[in-house]
């Protein structure tokens, strides 16, 4: 624990090192973003989401030696490193990708104020965790959305999610150094963990999207609401049969609950049925008439 808790405020952070700590997190994420057997894993969630550069962000601030220090080398931080990113990825998708930075222009503008307000967190007072407890209810939101990933399709951003928690948890253990300040600090975190981990429980993801059109073609199925739509193992989700106006027939919407490849029966009046092989990921899917 001591070890970790020299990282909030006991490093010798100079210019030069803060400098090539921005150059090797750009050049990293940039590059961990083209490695594709690594799309939709925590691996790659550091190009996308926000709770690892918030934990660069406040191990900036907790070694910096004045509010105008924790500004400056914030706002360095991710002037250098976020373009490095983008820069990175220019020779694998082009130039066109440098148009998402803009995305984080803004963001790069707010870290000079953010930091410059966040070194009262070095107080130690109780004020200093009103400033920590919007970055923990951020941290938060993002441990809700991986969990999410999870629990659809497990184990996947299962790392993010405990990255999350754990980083929650030791913001306020390793920041704070005053105990009454460091405990409530701590049952703030472990709140918004429960209440995100109930909400998922509760409400767990579901995917939602159509899967299958009526077709009057030779190798596709017309059908109707007479027929019934299913899938053979029900953990995957539901399915009904709907009449969408705007194309004047009918569809297989899916409610889809977790990942994987599963079975879906389109079964008619008579009894008659047609197979379906559906391979589910995070978001997107594929599906082929079984032969």
């Amino acid at each position: 624990m001591k070890a970790i808790k020299k990282l909030f405020g006991g490093l010798h952070l100079t210019w030069p090192k803060l400098i090539l700590f921005a150059v090797i997190a750009g050049v990293y994420t940039g590059l961990i973003n083209q490695v594709p057997f690594l799309y939709n894993t925590s691996f790659r969630d550091i190009a996308i989401f926000f709770d690892r550069w918030v934990l660069f962000g406040i191990l900036i601030i907790m070694n910096a030696k004045s509010n105008l220090d924790a500004a400056l080398k914030c706002f360095v931080f991710f002037l250098i490193s976020q373009p490095l990113v983008y820069l990175v990825e220019v020779p694998f998708l082009g130039w066109q990708i440098m148009g998402f930075y803009r995305n984080w222009i803004l963001w790069t503008i707010l870290t000079f104020p953010m930091g410059f307000v966040g070194y009262f967190m070095k107080k130690d007072k109780w004020w200093g965790l009103a400033i920590l407890t919007p970055m923990l209810a951020l941290v938060a939101i993002h441990y809700h959305l991986y969990l999410n990933q999870t629990v659809f399709s497990f184990p996947r951003h299962l790392y993010s999610a405990l990255f999350c928690g754990v980083t929650m948890l030791l913001y306020a253990l390793c920041i704070f150094s005053e105990k009454r300040v460091r405990i409530a600090g701590v049952v703030i975190s472990a709140l918004l963990l429960v209440g995100m981990t109930t909400w998922t429980i509760l409400q767990p993801p579901v995917y939602s999207t159509e899967i299958i059109y009526s077709s009057k073609e030779a190798d596709g199925v017309d059908f109707d609401d007479s027929y019934k739509a299913y899938f053979t193992d029900d953990s995957y989700g539901t399915l009904s049969i709907r009449y969408e106006e705007a194309l004047d027939g009918y569809m297989v919407h899916a409610d889809i609950r977790k990942a994987g490849n599963a079975e879906v029966v389109l079964e008619a009046p008579n009894g008659k049925a047609v197979h379906y092989q559906i391979a589910i990921e995070d978001g997107t899917y594929e599906i082929e008439k079984s032969k």
